[in-house]
């Protein structure tokens, strides 16, 4: 009998006590539903390749919001949470009638609130609907919203308005922005003595923040710990090493990482909230001490600027765009990746590049380094001496300024600016003037990111592919010399000596100084990246002694070295003729001095491949014979033997007949090039399919 009644009795109290629940669960579901998109409204945050924080930018109304996920915050700070807030958060609906029960019962005995009752699921509801009413009505709405948050979003997503909302005092919110603030460090690794403090603060933000009253701050973690005790949730020497820990005195500053990066990015998409990026938080963070100290041991007007591109894909691993952004005197505010400044011989490579292309030269072709004219200009070396005569390979190592304007000539500034443009690099030249022989040497302007993209072509076989910053996109390469020609190149700046902190044969680099000494660079690739770096004065100032070799290119091998390089360069392409002097087609021996020293020497009339006309489509499948597709080559004019080359490499010997059928590698774009006994020249360039 006294069974039953007490089976009835429990069953009645269930009922009284499940009453208030059913008739806030119907209130609730009366209610306009909570609107939800005002906690859209956060901090913006750039994040590199692998989610890591690169920068937040703070809300317009001045506060730090940077929402954060249960799964990503320190597993011991969710259970001393949950055991400090609200112990059956797993097992109550939203409301706990037990706490409400004891709440009342200890205001009633001690005259005053001793505890709030409040669940964790209140705590949000009044984080996502901020109230001043304290009132009962005000109270019961809060449950009913509680009851709302249950249903809507789940106890996971319960906890992740609370890490992302709780105040944390003064302008911060969420557990994210107060372990950053406060230790340095994101929440998903905590020490106990950090944990119990997060959990703390929420309770009085402003009374508790550590940076304005440590004391109370400690006094609050303390009793986090104590209850910690009680529940004999932590090993005693855990709290014992917890409570001796010091509270912070001082907030501290939020990541700043590839600030002009970030700047940029945030700035062409204003509603984004969460910006991923192909950067390296690792590398970044590295490259930017190192601008850092390398410009601070140079002087305090001059800056540094890197750029680190995987070859691949064209996306940037790193970009640091000064030494400091927050110096005036280094005008840290400019990116300087993106500044139009002059190249020196930075773009040497690519003449050449151009120049093995259409047959002007091979790397062991000779070369004259010797005083000359052309025209009104007469180029000198930067250390004012000459070296009579030297093989390409050498003259590009050793950066000799006539050879290379000699082939400039016989290539045509135009046409080499045309390539450089198609390539996607912009390239800015004086207006209303024709450009002439000096843009070898430095006569125009580029950036060092489009210097750096073009580099990265000739890493990866010839083909640019723009930059990217942002993962996911994808634009076609564009061409900017055949693989054999790029090879070259390669394998000329790999044999480049190195400054006195790098080892020789691991990095294809070359270096250039401007005019004036106003630009100092360094660009070089391994397997993997391409690494370019500048030195100079944002202001374009002048400044002695800032010497390409000297300055930027020690920054550059110590820049491999700190993201750790994978030397050496692409495998050389089978069809790449690697020959002796002696050994070349005698057209290829020798630049030929008694030629016009202007484009005109690859125009003349008196040779012209007539067939097949230069941007043809050939449909190889219509031609084949054995088997083996074959492509007829005619042309017209010029004086026999000619020498005959496909995509840079010459075809057997010299050749008395003016027709003749090659066979290419296969379907894809072809150049096919023609030399005579006087040197003349003329190519077409085909797609084959």
């Amino acid at each position: 009998m006294i069974g039953r009644r007490l089976a009835r009795g429990l069953g009645l109290a269930a009922a009284l006590a499940a009453l208030p629940v059913l008739a806030l669960e119907a209130w609730s579901r009366l209610l306009s539903p909570l609107d939800l998109g005002a906690l859209a409204e956060r901090s913006t945050v750039v994040l590199d390749r692998k989610g890591q924080l690169l920068r937040p930018f703070v809300m317009a109304d001045g506060r730090w919001r940077m929402p954060v996920r249960a799964a990503e915050v320190d597993p011991r700070y969710l259970d001393m949470l949950i055991a400090f807030e609200d112990r059956r958060f797993h097992a109550h609906p939203g409301i706990d009638p037990a706490a409400l029960l004891r709440a009342g019962w200890q205001m009633l005995r001690h005259g005053r609130v001793v505890s709030g009752g409040s669940t964790l699921s209140m705590q949000a509801a009044r984080l996502a609907e901020p109230r001043a009413d304290r009132s009962l009505p005000a109270k019961l709405r809060q449950m009913a919203r509680a009851r709302e948050l249950e249903r809507r979003l789940g106890k996971t997503g319960i906890l992740d308005l609370y890490l992302s909302l709780a105040p944390m005092g003064g302008n911060l919110e969420g557990t994210r922005a107060a372990s950053l603030a406060y230790f340095g460090k994101e929440p998903a690794r905590l020490s106990t003595a950090e944990a119990a403090l997060l959990v703390a603060i929420p309770q009085a933000p402003e009374a508790r923040r550590p940076d304005r009253a440590p004391d109370r701050a400690a006094a609050a973690r303390q009793r986090v710990l104590d209850r910690m005790r009680a529940f004999h949730a932590l090993p005693e020497a855990e709290l014992a090493r917890a409570a001796a820990e010091p509270v912070p005195a001082a907030r501290r500053p939020f990541p700043h990482l590839a600030a002009h990066r970030a700047e940029r990015l945030a700035m062409a998409d204003p509603a984004a909230r969460r910006i991923v990026t192909t950067l390296d938080r690792d590398w970044q963070s590295a490259l930017e001490r190192l601008a850092r100290e390398r410009a601070e041991a140079l002087g305090p007007a001059l800056s540094v600027a890197i750029i680190v591109v995987e070859h691949a894909t064209g996306q940037i691993r790193a970009a640091i765009g000064g030494a400091d952004y927050f110096s005036q005197h280094r005008r840290g505010g400019i990116d300087l990746t993106e500044a139009i400044r002059s190249p020196g011989s930075a773009l040497k490579p690519f003449i050449y590049a151009l120049a093995f292309e259409n047959g002007i030269a091979h790397p062991e072709t000779m070369l004259e380094d010797r005083p000359h004219r052309f025209g009104g200009y007469a180029p000198e070396n930067f250390d004012d001496t000459f070296h009579g005569m030297a093989s390409a390979r050498t003259a590009l190592q050793m950066s000799l300024n006539l050879p290379a304007v000699e082939l400039l000539s016989a290539l045509g500034p135009q046409k080499f600016l045309t390539r450089l443009r198609e390539s996607g690099a912009t390239i800015a030249v004086p207006e209303q003037s024709q450009p002439g022989l000096a843009i070898g040497l430095g006569g125009l302007g580029i950036t060092l990111a489009d210097l750096v993209a073009l580099y990265a072509g000739l890493a990866r076989g010839g083909e640019a592919v723009p930059l990217a910053t942002s993962p996911g996109r994808t634009e076609p390469a564009r061409r900017l010399v055949g693989r054999v020609p790029a090879w070259y190149v390669a394998d000329i700046l790999l044999g480049a000596p190195p400054p006195e902190n790098g080892a020789p044969g691991r990095i294809a680099f070359k270096t250039g100084t401007s005019y004036g000494y106003r630009d100092a660079w360094a660009i070089g690739f391994d397997r993997r990246h391409t690494i370019g770096i500048w030195v100079g004065q944002a202001d374009n100032g002048a400044v002695p002694g800032l010497i390409g070799r000297r300055v930027a290119a020690p920054i550059l091998f110590d820049a491999f070295a700190r993201i750790g390089s994978e030397p050496g360069i692409a495998p050389r392409p089978p069809e790449a003729l690697v020959a002796r002097h002696a050994e070349l087609p005698p057209p290829l021996r020798h630049i030929r001095q008694d030629l016009p020293k202007n484009a005109a020497a690859l125009q003349r009339p008196g040779l012209q491949i007539a067939f097949p006309p230069d941007g043809a489509a050939i449909d190889l499948g219509a031609s084949e014979a054995e088997g083996r597709p074959w492509l007829v080559v005619k042309i017209h004019g010029g004086a026999p033997p000619f020498t005959y080359l496909v995509n840079g490499v010459p075809v057997s010997g010299r050749i008395s007949r003016r027709e003749l059928a090659l066979t290419p590698d296969g379907a894809g774009f072809t150049q096919i090039a023609v030399i005579d006994a006087a040197g003349q020249s003329d190519r077409v360039t085909v797609r084959l399919q």
